[in-house]
């Protein structure tokens, strides 16, 4: 715990990035401006150009950055993790955003013992980046719901950014899966929920950020395909189609339409 903060645990972020920097110093200004500040931020890079530490916009945050070069999410994030001091482990990619309330709803819910991983809801943002650099929106949706176990045997709707796990969850599951080039996050979520039940935190405090280029859920080749296959087989789900995120959030959408009218 962080004296005068409430009795509020420990927050360590972790920030996955490969050769993006200008959307990495966006990420960590976001990060600078939370309301709780994080004990300490990792960044795990993960690209083949080095970073420039000097520039980035570090404020008063504790900067860690951890080399990793291999060029896997899943792998990224866990030498990301690995030696992280805080009571609860935040993720977050480097081209998505967080506003300022992120944290500390995420650390409130960490107050009940119970409680061992948690999210907050999203806005899955359709986005162009300028020749300036400026990122303009085009269009957006929001997945706002409950654990629903059943609709995540189908669509996985909490993305990496949104999420909170205490570090003993993280390493009691010994971290993400090294094998799966895709769908490490869900494989992840599925086996913390056979652990424990995952947390809602309501309220948009993630923006989850998709261009024409660069989107990795919008991959439907054959690795993608045999990692959604494996997660099938792994977790008893049915035949899982290749979705990007955008389709994940109109599904969700539909989904709350229909609860609303039943």
């Amino acid at each position: 715990m962080i004296p005068g903060s409430g009795g509020l645990p420990t927050v360590s972020v972790v920030v996955v990035t490969r050769d993006r920097q200008e959307l990495l110093h966006d990420a960590l200004r976001g990060i600078a401006a939370q309301t709780l500040a994080p004990l300490e931020v990792r960044i795990a890079d993960d690209g083949e150009s080095a970073l420039d530490i000097i520039a980035l916009p570090t404020g008063t945050l504790e900067l860690v950055v951890i080399p990793v070069e291999i060029g896997l999410a899943a792998a990224a994030r866990n030498r990301g993790a690995a030696q992280a001091r805080g009571d609860v482990l935040a993720f977050h990619d480097d081209d998505d955003r967080w506003l300022p309330e992120h944290l500390a709803g995420l650390a409130a819910a960490f107050r009940d013992p119970a409680v061992e991983f948690a999210w907050r809801d999203c806005a899955v943002v359709r986005e162009e980046i300028l020749p300036d650099g400026t990122r303009r929106e085009i269009d957006r949706r929001v997945i706002a719901r409950d654990w629903d176990p059943d609709l995540m045997r189908t669509d996985d709707y909490l993305p990496p950014s949104a999420w909170g796990m205490r570090r003993s969850l993280f390493e009691r599951l010994t971290g993400f899966d090294e094998t799966f080039r895709f769908s490490e996050d869900w494989d992840f979520v599925m086996r913390a929920a056979a652990l424990t039940t995952p947390r809602r935190v309501p309220g948009v405090t993630v923006e989850v950020r998709m261009r024409a280029q660069g989107n990795l859920s919008s991959d439907a080749g054959p690795v993608r395909r045999e990692c959604l296959q494996r997660l099938s087989e792994r977790h008893r789900l049915p035949p899982l189609a290749i979705k990007t995120f955008w389709e994940v959030a109109e599904a969700v959408e539909t989904a709350n339409r229909r609860g609303a009218r039943a």
